[in-house]
């Protein structure tokens, strides 16, 4: 009697286990959810649509977009975070909703490091210096600076919003140039380009929506805060050729799980995530809301992520930038 239980728990184990790998094989088994922290329509949004449209036939799952928007990112990757790390709950967000803001709160609600996993850097949209040809006649990096040094207080930078990307990078820029320029916050990038075509703002750090009114001399594009010049505006150099290398600053978009995700998982969404993004219309499509294509994996976004929540963290320490 005792023989025949053991044969029979033998074979339950061996069933059992067959069946652990069996789905192990089949995922994904059902359709997967991505969050996005922002209203559709944004720059994130689309971004996530268009990589659903071609990832879904080769997961052979629906994807579901799910946007959650408020709080500056928050609430949605605050869900993302939370959810259960079963390959079936995926973020599609920026650097202001995985490293900024939550950052912004004095009790986090929670950490890009110890909270994601991180699957793929997808977007990157390097910021622009732009400034206003009616209010300022400097054309070079090193003469806004000269001309900020000079006179303290009296250049002023917009952004979309205490604590957004945008003016963190005006943050980033004021910290390394040790210069006195002041913040004025608007709701919408709408709002603040009236003002900085007829003068009264004279700089902001964008990404490349402005290229319209540089090309009618209203504005000038004097930076790119990127390693490398864009095919957009080839003739604006990089920061590092305008004397400031550690000025890098922008929106970049990724794909990131809940932490635990079973590693597996991981590398099959990589793995069929990198065929979308080498895509040529895909690649062509991020171009035209002027991001670059970026695809890189899980082991190299790691990193990055990592040297972006240092970097972030300590622009949001110095300047001392709180959020309710």
């Amino acid at each position: 009697m005792n023989r025949l239980l053991r044969i029979l728990c033998l074979a339950i184990g061996a069933a059992g286990l067959q069946q652990a790998a069996q789905a192990q094989q089949v995922y994904p088994g059902r359709p997967i959810r991505i969050i996005v922290p922002y209203p559709a329509g944004e720059s994130v949004d689309v971004i996530a649509r268009l990589l659903a449209l071609r990832w879904a036939p080769l997961l052979g799952q629906q994807i579901i977009i799910d946007n959650r928007s408020g709080g500056g990112g928050v609430i949605g990757a605050g869900i993302a975070a939370q959810a259960t790390p079963d390959g079936y709950n995926l973020l599609v967000g920026n650097v202001g909703a995985i490293v900024i803001a939550p950052n912004l709160q004095a009790k986090p609600p929670y950490d890009a490091l110890k909270n994601f996993t991180p699957i793929s850097q997808v977007a990157n949209v390097p910021f622009y210096l732009f400034t206003s040809v009616a209010a300022l006649n400097a054309t070079t990096l090193k003469e806004v600076v000269a001309y900020a040094r000079e006179n303290p207080g009296k250049l002023n930078y917009a952004s979309t919003g205490i604590g957004s990307g945008v003016h963190l990078a005006g943050e980033l820029f004021k910290s390394m140039a040790k210069i006195d320029i002041v913040h004025v916050p608007y709701k919408g990038v709408g709002l603040a380009l009236p003002d900085m075509v007829a003068g009264k703002i004279q700089m902001v750090f964008y990404p490349p929506t402005f290229l319209s009114f540089v090309k009618e001399g209203k504005l000038r594009a004097i930076t790119i805060a990127a390693p490398a010049r864009s095919t957009l505006l080839p003739e604006v150099p990089t920061t590092a050729e305008s004397g400031m290398p550690e000025l890098i600053a922008s929106s970049w978009h990724a794909v990131v799980a809940p932490a635990g995700v079973p590693p597996e998982y991981v590398r099959k969404l990589y793995e069929t995530l990198k065929v979308v993004m080498a895509d040529r219309e895909v690649r062509e499509k991020m171009g035209t809301v002027g991001a670059d294509p970026v695809g890189s994996s899980p082991e190299q976004f790691a990193p990055f992520m990592r040297s972006e929540v240092d970097k972030w963290r300590k622009v949001i320490k110095s300047s001392g930038i709180t959020v309710d």
